[in-house]
């Protein structure tokens, strides 16, 4: 993981390293020396957002806490949560990061393989945007 002003000047280049960001309204609220908030949206093509939210402790190097959703216009496509859900076997690959799809967002939950705490989540989110804008 990265140290915070490292981690600063990555949400904030985001822009210049993915090309299929039109806009972000990311910012990095620092909540002490050593933790900080990422909140915000990221805009891309086809009327995809990308809401983020992250809760980052810099002294352990591990995001805490997190929640992604995906949208085309109005319409939610799916979000990720780290929200532990240890009675589901088929979550327990990559306990307790987990993936909401449809149908039956809510409770209709596959494996995160892409997320994890120890390391940035937002380019293999982009990424996996990216993939999807070609599909729309």
């Amino acid at each position: 993981m990265l140290t915070l002003p490292e981690y600063e000047n990555f949400v904030y280049s985001l822009r210049a390293q993915f090309e299929s960001i039109r806009a972000s309204t990311l910012i990095v609220k620092r909540r002490s020396p050593t933790s900080a908030q990422v909140i915000g949206t990221i805009y891309f093509d086809q009327d995809v957002v990308l809401h983020v939210f992250e809760t980052v402790d810099f002294l352990t190097r591990r995001i805490e806490d997190y929640g992604y959703e995906v949208y085309h216009g109005t319409e939610k496509l799916y979000w990720y949560d780290c929200w532990p859900h240890p009675n589901d076997p088929s979550l327990a690959s990559t306990f307790p990061h987990h993936k909401h799809i449809s149908p039956d967002i809510k409770h209709h939950r596959i494996p995160a393989t892409i997320l994890s705490f120890e390391e940035p989540n937002l380019p293999a989110l982009i990424r996996e945007i990216e993939a999807l804008i070609q599909t729309l």
